[in-house]
């Protein structure tokens, strides 16, 4: 999803968010924010950015290139000066952490 065509009167909070919409789990057809990856995100006046997340499982495969896809993409973000993504396993991802529509979309509703 290229960066024009996310509404500018969002705010940078916002914005971010719908970019992680954008990233899917390969293992899940869900993307990485519904699925409750994502566990932090932290903007700094100077638009320095901090994202906490996880993954399904420690040893997920996706483990070294999905941190790395959240960096990219969030950093394409114009205004953003510093993107800084943070793989944490406390407190360990459950199916709880999933929003409703990514348990309705998998069935699990």
């Amino acid at each position: 999803m290229k960066n024009e065509q996310i509404d500018s009167s969002l705010n940078l909070e916002e914005r971010i968010i719908s970019v992680l919409k954008n990233i899917y789990d390969p293992e899940i057809s869900v993307d990485i924010y519904e699925l409750g990856l994502i566990y932090d995100i932290q903007i700094s006046g100077e638009k320095k950015v901090k994202i906490v997340m996880t993954l399904t499982t420690p040893n997920c495969p996706v483990a070294e290139s999905l941190p790395l896809e959240v960096k990219d993409k969030v950093q394409s973000i114009q205004e953003i000066k510093e993107v800084d993504v943070v793989l944490t396993f406390d407190p360990p991802w459950s199916r709880e952490f999933m929003s409703e529509e990514a348990r309705l979309e998998l069935g699990l509703l």
